[in-house]
Parts: C-alpha cells; sequence; structure tokens
C-alpha cells in the first residue's frame, strides 16, 4: 500500500516537472491572461461590494446628509426640506494635490433640481473600523444657481485636496438649503 502511493508520488512529479518545463503554448498563455483579468475583475468587485456595505452602513446611521465612497460607484438619496435628491460621484481621478470628481446632483421622479446651497466634506476612512476619520476631514461649499436651472440633474465639479483617490474616503454632502430664485433684471 504504501510501495502504491509513492510509487503515485513519483509519477505524479515527473509528469508534473515535465510540464513545468514544457515550453507554454500560445493557448496556455491565453488561458492565464484570461485569468489574470478574472483575478483582476474580482479584486475590483470586492472593493467595490466592501464599499457599498460601508457607505450603506454609515447613511443607515446618518440622521443628516448622505455620505458617499466613492469606490462604492453607487448613488444614494438625500431627504432634504427641499425634497428627495439623489447624489453620486463620477469621474473621481487623481490630481495634483488631491483628487477631482463631479458630484451629480438629480431630482427623483418627474422633478427638477432646486436652487440650492450645501456642505461637502471629505477625508479618510479608519482602515480597521471603516468609519470617517473627521478630524483630519476638509470641507467646501457648494451652489447650484438658480441660473443653471430647471433641469433634472445638475453636475457639480468638486476639487478634493489631500484626498488620495487610491485609499479609502469618504464624501459627505449636508446642510442642504434652498437659495432664493434669482430675480430678473429690470
Amino acid at each position: 500500500m504504501i510501495r502504491t502511493v509513492w510509487a503515485s508520488l513519483a509519477c505524479a512529479v515527473t509528469l508534473l516537472s515535465g510540464c513545468a518545463s514544457a515550453p507554454t503554448s500560445p493557448k496556455v498563455n491565453q488561458l492565464h491572461q484570461e485569468v489574470s483579468q478574472l483575478n483582476q475583475q474580482m479584486r475590483h468587485l470586492t472593493t467595490q461590494a466592501s464599499a457599498i456595505e460601508t457607505q450603506g452602513q454609515l447613511n443607515s446611521n446618518s440622521a443628516q446628509g448622505a455620505w458617499l465612497i466613492p469606490q462604492a460607484n453607487t448613488p444614494v438619496e438625500l431627504q432634504t426640506q427641499l425634497g428627495t435628491l439623489r447624489l453620486s460621484l463620477t469621474r473621481f481621478a487623481p490630481e495634483a494635490n488631491g483628487a477631482r470628481a463631479n458630484l451629480t446632483i438629480s431630482a427623483t421622479g418627474s422633478g427638477t433640481v432646486p436652487a440650492l446651497r450645501a456642505r461637502v466634506v471629505w477625508g479618510e476612512l479608519d482602515p480597521t473600523t471603516g468609519k470617517p476619520l473627521e478630524a483630519s476631514s476638509l470641507s467646501q461649499s457648494i451652489e447650484v444657481p438658480a441660473a443653471l436651472l430647471p433641469r433634472a440633474s445638475v453636475t457639480v465639479p468638486l476639487r478634493l485636496s489631500g484626498f488620495a483617490p487610491d485609499q479609502p474616503g469618504f464624501v459627505r454632502v449636508h446642510d442642504v438649503v434652498g437659495d432664493a430664485p434669482a430675480v430678473p433684471a429690470q
């Protein structure tokens, strides 16, 4: 019995060593490339799923404002005094001292985006807990003037200094208030 196991093991090692030294065919190279691409896609989907989970947890515990995790690539809805707004981040890319992104604000249903002002805060997430490190966060005010409206969605460019796009981070939109409509000049 032991001789049979050793004999089988010796044959397997001999066959595998012969395979390892044989030149690889184009089909084997193509297969390795496809497996590599699938692994990369799986890593991306795993990162995105984790980011979606973090985004959901932050928003479920938030009474004010909406949290966006760039890697989630998923919009969130924000209940405001102006109605429900759908928020999403697009074109998230590195730049010299941080990142840039577009914040898309959309009306829900058949409505239009109202004139508004809001506060945008961004920063890093704690790599262990996934919670925002708000002590090191930065912020800016944004405005959607009445002159740009009426539209179903508006894109606001953001410059997020100090934000490293390859690190887990957050963007939070809060303190949304209506802006007085523009009065036509007479």
